[in-house]
């Protein structure tokens, strides 16, 4: 006799549960970027997401903890704050982080968040409604494309080149564009000063709102990072940092910077969502930071990750001599396409049971009839390296190497 099936979590649903659950709007054909639970079972994890766990300051980081619970600390630390941020780690936010990024801040358009991703969520609840033409590179972040869509919007694509996003007519149209121009994910390449220049002018003959997503920009290992996009109009600019690329992914802080109105409508949304994010880790943080232990992290995560891109760069020139690469300044990743005839979804089966994982790039695509690159390609893959000892990358793309070269025969 067959063993009887257990019913799944969904058919065990009460009857009409499963019709009260729609789908989100808007995002139901756009890609996810999925990992596998236990990716770090891998011996070979090209994965983003993920920092060398030798370059967090996990001394520094609990004494700021500790510290956030003593004398006068301890009050903002444990306080039911409503709506409001804390004071000392919004002035050292505009005072060393903004600073830094040639953006000239006041605390009042500073907003704490839980990670620049909710930053953008209040974004696109405040400014974006069903119908509403936004810009989004393409390729992409997906998670943003995720957000702005189950917004309302629609999503027309900006195509991206050596020089970051390419400022054309497909800008004439939109209300709102969202662009990484530090390091375009997932490419890493820089936009350059020109381009910026002109998306700025554009942006304020056509009122249209920029969104700027400075993604990982302290991790540029050739050359100076250019200044933030918002340093040329912080007004018509919205800057979205986190400090979770820079201590740990699972720290969950970022903020936003922009018009003090703008702020003041996002901190409202943002108290009857979460209320606020925890005071004692924005206090912990704030200490972090005036310690000078935020900054010597930083240096030590960026010249851990500068070891591993080095590596990384060094391995994909060795095995894939004939692949495109876009290593650029830096980043967390490198940006490598196949020959156009590779399947690099067919290419991650055959490495799994080797041990490796990587992450396709066409995930980091989208479909759209405003698009002139036409089908999706699937001969990129992101590289990522931050997870990885570097003493096994060589390795790692010798067997990426090995497996394309089987599969296109």
């Amino acid at each position: 006799m067959a063993a009887r099936r257990r019913a799944g979590p969904a058919e065990q649903a009460s009857p009409g549960w499963l019709a009260r659950l729609e789908a989100p709007p808007g995002a139901g054909d756009l890609p996810h970027i999925r990992k596998p639970e236990h990716w770090d079972r891998y011996r070979y994890a090209f994965v983003t997401g993920h920092l060398p766990s030798e370059a967090f300051p996990d001394r520094a980081w609990l004494r700021s903890l500790r510290e956030a619970l003593r004398g006068e600390h301890r009050r903002f630390s444990l306080q039911d704050a409503i709506d409001v941020d804390d004071p000392l780690l919004t002035e050292l936010v505009c005072r060393e982080i903004l600073a830094g990024r040639g953006i000239a801040a006041s605390p009042e358009r500073v907003l704490i968040t839980v990670g620049s991703q909710q930053g953008l969520h209040l974004v696109a609840g405040a400014l974006v409604g069903e119908g509403s033409r936004v810009l989004v590179e393409n390729p992409g972040y997906p998670d943003a494309r995720h957000i702005l869509a189950r917004a309302g919007a629609e999503l027309v694509p900006g195509e991206v080149d050596d020089g970051g996003l390419i400022v054309d007519e497909r800008l004439l149209d939109v209300a709102l564009a969202v662009t990484t121009p530090a390091h375009h994910y997932p490419s890493n390449v820089t936009m350059t000063g020109r381009r910026r220049q002109r998306l700025v002018a554009l942006a304020r003959e056509r009122d249209i709102v920029l969104v700027e997503d400075d993604y990982d920009s302290e991790l540029r290992f050739v050359g100076r990072a250019s200044p933030a996009l918002a340093s040329l109009d912080p007004d018509a600019v919205i800057y979205l940092g986190s400090f979770s690329k820079f201590l740990a992914p699972g720290l969950r802080l970022g903020f936003v910077s922009a018009h003090p109105a703008l702020i003041e409508h996002l901190r409202d949304l943002r108290r009857y969502t979460i209320r606020h994010p925890s005071g004692h880790q924005q206090r912990a943080l704030a200490l972090l930071i005036a310690s000078g232990e935020y900054r010597r992290g930083v240096r030590h995560l960026r010249e851990a990750m500068r070891v591993r891109w080095e590596r990384t760069v060094a391995a994909v020139r060795l095995h894939l001599p004939d692949w495109v690469m876009r290593p650029r300044a830096g980043g967390v990743s490198v940006w490598i396409g196949g020959p156009p005839g590779l399947d690099t979804r067919e290419l991650a089966a055959r490495l799994d049971p080797r041990g490796v994982l990587i992450e396709p790039g066409d995930t980091f695509f989208f479909d759209s009839p405003g698009s002139a690159r036409g089908p999706i390609p699937r001969h990129w893959i992101k590289l990522g390296f931050g997870a990885l000892d570097p003493e096994r990358i060589d390795e790692g793309v010798a067997i990426i190497a090995d497996e394309a070269r089987q599969l296109l025969g």
